[in-house]
């Protein structure tokens, strides 16, 4: 049983974003999320990439969840996020790249480029902040 999950948008893809454009999904070789807001979820989109917090990070590695690795992303606040959130501090996060397979992993990227994620996965999500995502079952 899967579901699919579409997180909180809290941003989008930075000037320092080295990106690809002749595939579709583009495909990123340096992320840079620039944060507009947040309202604190531990997971984050911004076509065609997600990040995760440190923390969600840490617990899907020891947990041993199949289907992602994580790299470095370049953080940055917004003209924006400055103005509404002058004293807010926003924790770490790493780029989650989604590469497992249909039905197999307990991470990978549908047909339509949505998120899949696996029951187990989900169970662990949901102990962190993913308030402001969109969950429902994969049909």
């Amino acid at each position: 049983m899967y579901k699919l999950i579409e997180p909180e948008v809290a941003g989008g893809l930075g000037k320092h974003t080295q990106i690809d454009n002749s595939f579709f999904p583009p495909i990123i070789k340096k992320l840079h999320y620039e944060f507009d807001g947040w309202l604190g979820d531990d997971i984050l989109e911004s076509f065609p990439c997600y990040i995760m917090t440190e923390f969600l990070k840490k617990a899907i590695e020891s947990e041993h969840l199949t289907g992602i690795i994580f790299d470095e992303v370049i953080i940055s606040k917004s003209e924006i996020f400055l103005e509404l959130y002058p004293d807010k501090e926003l924790p770490f996060f790493f780029w989650a790249k989604i590469n497992g397979e249909d039905n197999k992993d307990d991470f990978y990227i549908t047909k339509k480029n949505g998120l899949a994620i696996s029951e187990r996965a989900y169970l662990l999500l949901q102990k962190y902040n993913i308030s402001q995502a969109d969950i429902e079952d994969l049909e």
